[in-house]
């Protein structure tokens, strides 16, 4: 069995780091270059970097942050966020990503998820879910432009698609538990891991370490992904990391 991951993730906003509460009420969290190179010291297993206004101000993801950000770490990097073509991928994997993450823009032209795939292998193409429990559906609706535009496409349908379209991993966020800090939504991360074969890391509602075996054990999990928690200190990777090992979870 793959060790587990756990993965801070940096929401940059007109080059700082913030967090909000379901996707609106955003505060500064930080400097992403100087929250990276702590999260790179205290042995994260990965860093996620989110540049979450850019789908929705049409514009590039800030190439010059990733570059100083990837100057100043060890750990894979992934980078998301205003990403609509096969150059823009190409654009940021010089910038030093090791991943791109695409979400809006694989919604709007699917083949982005394969032509990316052919390109720069799989293992580079992450994609990013967006999903809010549809009371009138029963399950859970894909959101796109950083969670303000409704798709009208089912979560698990699109997971399974981009799985087959060449996605090497999904990082699957729910809307309705993001930054309320109650806990992983077991039943959506659950449903999508049992349904594909790739790694699927969880994101929102992580408050405290116990969350993170939860998510593992009863979600399915490949790795957790949480900001708030880590960027207020909260919690640090090793007590998070100590827990598993303690509960008998395998990590990095």
């Amino acid at each position: 069995m793959l060790a587990k991951r756990i993965i801070p993730c940096l929401d940059v906003k007109d080059g700082r780091v913030v967090k909000g509460v379901n996707f609106v009420n955003l505060r500064d969290a930080g400097d992403p270059v100087e929250l990276a190179e702590i999260y790179d010291r205290e042995r994260a297993d990965e860093l996620v970097f989110l540049d979450i206004s850019a789908s929705y101000e049409g514009r590039a993801t800030m190439v010059e942050v990733v570059k100083q950000t990837a100057g100043q770490i060890t750990i894979p990097f992934t980078v998301g966020g205003g990403i609509a073509s096969v150059d823009d991928m190409k654009r940021l994997l010089r910038a030093g990503a090791d991943k791109i993450g695409i979400n809006t823009a694989a919604i709007k032209n699917p083949r982005l998820v394969s032509d990316g795939a052919r390109r720069f292998g799989s293992q580079c193409i992450v994609v990013a879910i967006d999903a809010r429990f549809n009371p009138e559906w029963g399950d859970w609706e894909v959101f796109t432009h950083g969670g303000r535009n409704a798709t009208g496409i089912r979560a698990l349908e699109w997971a399974k698609r981009v799985e087959d379209l060449g996605a090497g991993e999904l990082l699957l966020t729910s809307m309705d538990a993001d930054g309320t800090k109650d806990g992983f939504d077991l039943k959506l991360t659950r449903a999508v891991s049992e349904l594909v074969r790739i790694p699927v890391i969880a994101s929102g509602g992580a408050g405290k370490k116990e969350h993170f075996a939860e998510v593992f054990a009863e979600g399915k999990a490949d790795a957790g992904l949480a900001a708030t928690i880590f960027h207020y200190k909260e919690l640090t990777i090793e007590e998070v990391k100590d827990d598993l090992r303690q509960k008998g979870v395998e990590v990095r």
